[in-house]
């Protein structure tokens, strides 16, 4: 009886996911909420992925840094690669591809996959922009930050642009606090061999706009602070204190003094 009833408990869930695909304007987002696969004409596991001959060395190269008998180790070191190949994202036919090489079930790529953030799992730009919005960047005005990228590009979070270029996505602590609000933009444009993954820091809403506009004509803007008073992560303006040698104490055995 129990079996009977959980065959169609999961034949119900079936049948409104199914529902739920057929409107368009439902599709986007109900794949990103849930992380759930549907096959699609560009990812389906009928379709043929592999690495480039370029990147099959760095295959090797990878799998050189484990035991033999301890492949899987190296999955999400394949993933990233797979992802730059394939300009953001992964399919299921590349995460396939991956199991094949370290030997293990598809389902141990796919639960590896949907787990980090850091791989996507549908299409993005080629310049993926990634806004920190851990409690320090908000305090310091991240959600300005995204609210601006996302007016500008005419998109909504995880859309990508008309032009394929940018999309605008959501990233928890990138551990550069000090130099609050960030950004970080993937570049896929250049595909795994011109990969770039770079941080940009202090920003204002102002600013975060010429920098996408940079990308747009194919330059490349200086990384780091993006506040011209300040030096990476010192105090704008410079030092206040400590400016000179420290005084050095009046005695080797300090608790002699």
């Amino acid at each position: 009886m129990f079996a009977t009833a959980a065959r169609n408990a999961g034949k119900r869930l079936l049948e409104i996911r199914r529902s739920l695909i057929q409107t368009p304007q439902v599709t986007r987002s109900f794949s990103t909420a849930l992380n759930y696969h549907i096959d699609s004409p560009d990812n389906n596991p009928d379709i043929s992925w592999d690495f480039s001959d370029a990147n099959k060395e760095k295959v090797r190269e990878i799998l050189s840094h484990y035991p033999s008998n301890y492949k899987r180790s190296a999955v999400i070191p394949l993933l990233d690669l797979a992802q730059q190949q394939h300009g953001g994202w992964l399919t299921v036919s590349a995460m396939n591809t991956i199991a094949k090489i370290v030997e293990v079930a598809p389902i141990r790529v796919y639960e590896v996959a949907t787990f980090y953030s850091m791989f996507n799992r549908s299409k993005v730009g080629k310049y993926h922009l990634l806004v920190c919005g851990t409690t320090p960047c908000m305090i310091r005005g991240s959600r300005e930050i995204e609210a601006a990228l996302l007016k500008h590009l005419g998109v909504k979070r995880n859309e990508v642009t008309k032009d394929g270029l940018f999309s605008v996505g959501e990233m928890e602590c990138m551990g550069c606090c000090v130099n609050a609000p960030m950004l970080a933009v993937a570049d896929y444009s250049k595909g795994s061999e011109g990969y770039t993954y770079n941080y940009y820091e202090d920003l204002t809403p102002e600013r975060v706009v010429e920098i996408v506009e940079m990308l747009k004509r194919g330059e490349t803007p200086p990384v780091g602070t993006q506040n011209p008073e300040r030096i990476r992560s010192g105090p704008a303006g410079g030092n206040t204190t400590l400016r000179g040698e420290p005084k050095p104490p009046p005695c080797r055995d300090l608790d002699a003094c």
